[in-house]
C-alpha cells in the first residue's frame, strides 16, 4: 500500500523533504512507518520521543494501522518551546467526556494556575441566517433547531488555527492550548467546539480562550447549517481575514 508521509520543521530539514509517498507492506501501523523513516533518516532516531502523529489530520497514536491512500504527518514540537502544548483538530467524532479529561490532563501543566475551558453546543434556537438565506429563515422562524451540519475547508481551517495559536501566544503569552471543531452533523445539545487554555494566571487564560473562540468564529472557513424537521438554512457572515486591532483584556 502506499501513504503519503508528511514532514515539518526539524525532520523536514534533516530528511531534506516536505512529503513523499512511502510504500508499506498491508497492515503496517505508524510506528512501521516511523521506522521506515528512520532507516532513511538515522537523525530521526533521537526524536522519537518528542514526536506525535496525526493520520488524516486526526491525531494518533503509534500503534494505529495504516491504509492504502491514507496521510501521515510526522509533527515535532510546535512554536513555543519544551513548556508549550497546541492541539489544533477538525474532527467528525462526538466530543466526549472522554476527550475533555484528556484535555484537562494534556493542556495545563504542573506551572499552570488557570485552565479556563469552552464548550460551545447545539441549540434549539436560530442564529442569524447568511446574507441570501433570510428568505428561507423566515420560513422556518419558530420552529426548533434539530442538529446544525458543518463544512470545512480543513487543510485551510488548521492554518488558520496554527495562525490564531501563534497570536495567543504573542497577545497573551499562553502556550498551552487546545482546539477542536467537529465537522459534519451534530445534533441538538451536543458540543460542536472546544477551546482550552492554561496559564500561569487566570486572566491569561480567560483571555486566551476568548480570542480562540472569537476569532475561529470569525476567520476560519467552518461553514454552519441549521438543521430543521423540513430544510435547513446556513448562518454567518463574510470572514474577516485579519486579526482584531483591540483584542480581548
Amino acid at each position: 500500500m502506499h501513504v503519503r508521509v508528511r514532514l515539518f520543521a526539524m525532520l523536514r530539514q534533516q530528511a531534506g523533504w516536505r512529503e513523499r509517498e512511502v510504500e508499506l507492506p498491508e497492515g503496517a501501523t505508524i510506528d512501521d512507518a516511523w521506522r521506515a523513516m528512520e532507516k532513511e533518516v538515522p537523525a530521526f532516531s533521537a526524536q522519537r520521543e518528542i514526536v506525535r502523529f496525526a493520520r488524516n489530520r486526526e491525531y494518533a497514536t503509534a500503534d494505529q494501522e495504516l491504509r492504502d491512500g491514507d496521510e501521515l504527518a510526522l509533527i515535532p514540537p510546535v512554536a513555543g518551546g519544551s513548556d508549550s502544548f497546541v492541539r489544533l483538530e477538525i474532527t467528525p467524532r462526538p466530543i466526549s467526556d472522554e476527550l475533555l479529561a484528556q484535555l484537562r490532563r494534556e493542556v495545563p501543566s504542573a506551572a499552570d494556575g488557570a485552565y479556563v475551558c469552552f464548550l460551545g453546543q447545539t441549540r434549539e434556537t436560530a442564529g442569524t441566517p447568511s446574507p441570501g438565506e433570510e428568505h428561507e429563515a423566515a420560513r422556518h422562524t419558530g420552529k426548533p433547531v434539530v442538529a446544525l451540519e458543518y463544512e470545512v475547508f480543513e487543510e485551510m481551517a488548521l492554518d488558520v488555527l496554527r495562525t490564531i495559536a501563534s497570536e495567543i501566544e504573542q497577545r497573551f503569552g499562553v502556550t498551552r492550548l487546545a482546539i477542536v471543531h467537529r465537522s459534519g452533523e451534530v445534533p441538538l445539545g451536543e458540543a460542536s467546539v472546544v477551546v482550552c487554555a492554561a496559564a500561569v494566571h487566570r486572566s491569561a487564560a480567560f483571555d486566551a480562550a476568548r480570542y480562540g473562540i472569537e476569532e475561529l468564529k470569525a476567520r476560519a472557513p467552518i461553514w454552519k447549517s441549521e438543521q430543521y424537521a423540513d430544510g435547513s438554512v446556513w448562518i454567518g457572515a463574510p470572514p474577516r481575514d485579519a486579526p482584531p486591532e483591540n483584542p480581548p483584556g
